[in-house]
This record gives structure tokens, sequence and C-alpha cells, in this order.
């Protein structure tokens, strides 16, 4: 049986931890309950806290620990779960934590993070030189932060050697199965899934996130741009185009907008188009052809094509999942 442990700390969400507990303690539990096999478990989990104390939990739950960070032996697997409070000041209070993960990382165990719990990966510089990814809603912090961090927020799970990532919200069950096939082995992984009812093929938090993320930054004059583009995206747009409205040179502006944005200003521009006709896409009951026309295209299978490489999803199969 391995032992997993997961790491508890002031303001950590809740249900990422309970949710955690719940699905390894019954890998090899629930599927045999339900064929009426004798059940047998694969996995020991444990939530420890630095101190042994509860785990105050950012709903206000109190979650008792089964030990302390000093006096408990972690196992082979060790999970930190999403940062629900704020994430800098909890950064802040996290010099045990930190400590203990690196040490933990030194001798050898796997580390996993869900979320905004991959801040501490990064802060504790486990994740420097690796791939990694987090909410979404919150790279443009994280990338602030950790540059040395290869950071892919539109991956809903990561993996770079000993150490795994997933991004937002309940990325967790699709963490959680990814590890219980590596430890216990593709056929538990699979009755798990659907025990639990839970789709393992999600691989992609794409479809879930929002253009407005490429706005936190501080140029002025590339902000004005995307002003601009944002009133006229659906209008044949060059890049000499927003060069001589922005003022810039080509070269000087590809430069700026690809450090301010991540994105290109061309890239930006068919973003742009393809949040449109999302918004469209969940809202109204236009179809595919006629919302490629309104967001500034012709060719609906180029711009299918173009929409799935963006959010994973095709038009339609992008309505049937988000639409209203």
């Amino acid at each position: 049986m391995q032992k997993v442990s997961i790491l508890g700390f002031p303001g950590a969400l809740a249900s990422t931890i309970t949710g955690m507990i719940d699905l390894f303690q019954l890998a090899g539990v629930t599927w045999a309950r339900i064929q009426g096999e004798r059940p047998e478990r694969r996995f020991e989990v444990q939530l420890l806290t630095a101190d042994g104390g509860p785990c105050q939990c950012l709903n206000g739950i109190a979650l008792l620990a089964h030990g302390s960070l000093a006096d408990s032996d972690p196992g082979d697997l060790i999970l930190v779960p999403t940062i629900g409070g704020p994430i800098e000041e909890t950064l802040d209070q996290a010099s045990l934590l930190l400590d203990w993960l690196r040490q933990q990382a030194d001798s050898g165990k796997s580390i996993a993070s869900n979320c905004t719990g991959a801040f501490l990966l990064a802060e504790a510089g486990l994740l420097d030189g690796r791939k990694a990814t987090t909410h979404w809603g919150f790279s443009p912090l994280f990338r602030q932060r950790y540059p040395n961090v290869d950071c892919v927020p539109e991956q809903l799970v990561t993996v770079d050697g000993p150490i795994a990532c997933a991004g937002g919200g309940t990325a967790w069950w699709d963490l959680g199965i990814l590890l219980i096939e590596r430890y216990a082995g593709a056929q538990v992984a699979r009755e798990l899934a659907k025990a639990f009812v839970v789709d393992a093929g999600r691989r992609s938090q794409a479809p879930y996130a929002a253009l407005q993320t490429r706005r936190y930054h501080q140029d002025d004059t590339i902000l004005a741009l995307q002003d601009w583009l944002d009133a006229r995206f659906t209008h044949p747009l060059s890049m000499d185009d927003m060069a001589r409205q922005s003022g810039l040179s080509s070269r000087s502006l590809l430069r700026r907008f690809k450090a301010a944005t991540g994105e290109t200003p061309h890239r930006y521009l068919q973003l742009l188009r393809i949040e449109s006709a999302r918004h469209l896409l969940e809202t109204t009951a236009r179809s595919v052809e006629q919302i490629t026309q309104a967001v500034g295209y012709e060719d609906v299978s180029s711009f299918s094509r173009l929409f799935k490489d963006s959010t994973g999803l095709s038009p339609n199969a992008y309505r049937s999942r988000l639409g209203r």
C-alpha cells in the first residue's frame, strides 16, 4: 500500500483536500464494491500540517490532521492543495512549508500541486526549468513571479520528472486519476474513474480561459492598442495597420506586444475573434457559419480549425459543453 501525504495550511481549499483523500482512499475499493468483489485499498492517505494541529481551510472548516511535518513519514507522494486565500499573503507566511517541500524534493519524493498550489512549489524553487501549470486566471502573476518556470496554463495537467501540476478548480480529479494510474496501474485508475463518473480524458483549460488575462501589464502603448483592437477586430487588420496606430515600428511593436501579453499582435487578434465566437456560441443560437462571418472570417473550415487549436474543442463541441 502506497502512502500519500496532503500538505495542509491555513486558507487551503477544503474540497481539494477532502476530495483527494476520498479519491485515493477509495482506489481499489469503490469499483470492487460495485462489482460485488473484495475491496483492496491501494493507498493510505494522511493530512499533515506544520504543527500537527487542524488545517483551518478557507471556508471555515477545520480538518483534523494526522500528524505534523516534522514527526511524520510523508511516504512517496506529496500533494499540495489549492491556495484558497490571498496567494502572496500565504507565500509570505509559508517559510516552514517551503523548507519542508525542498527537503522532500531533495530526498526524492514525488510532489504534485493543484491549481494555485503550484505557487508554493515555484516559491520553493522546485519548478525552475520545469514545465508547470496553474489556474489560467492566475497565470500572469505566476509568470511574473517565476520567470524561470515554463508555465503552460492552457494545459490541464503537466508532469515534469517527479513534479506534477494541475490547473484550476476541479482539475485535482484529473491529477488524481493520473497519479493513481502511475502508482496503482491503469486498470485501477480506469475503474475508479468509472466508479466516480469522472471524464478522465480532459487535457486542456483553454475552453475556460478568458482573454482578459492578457491585459495584466503596465505598457500603456500596448494597452491603448489593445483597446483599439477590441473595437475593430472584426475588420481586416494588418501588422502595418497596428504599427501605425501604435506609433511604433513593426519590429518594436512585435517585441513590446510579445513582452506585455505573451502573444504576437497577429495571434492576439485571432484570440479576440475566438473570444467573440465563444461568447456567441455560449449565448446565441446562430449557426457556426454566421458566427464565423460575424467575427471577421470568411472560411468556416479554416476558422473551425483555428478555434479547435485554441480551445481544444470544435465550435459545435464547445457549444454543446458550454452553451446556455
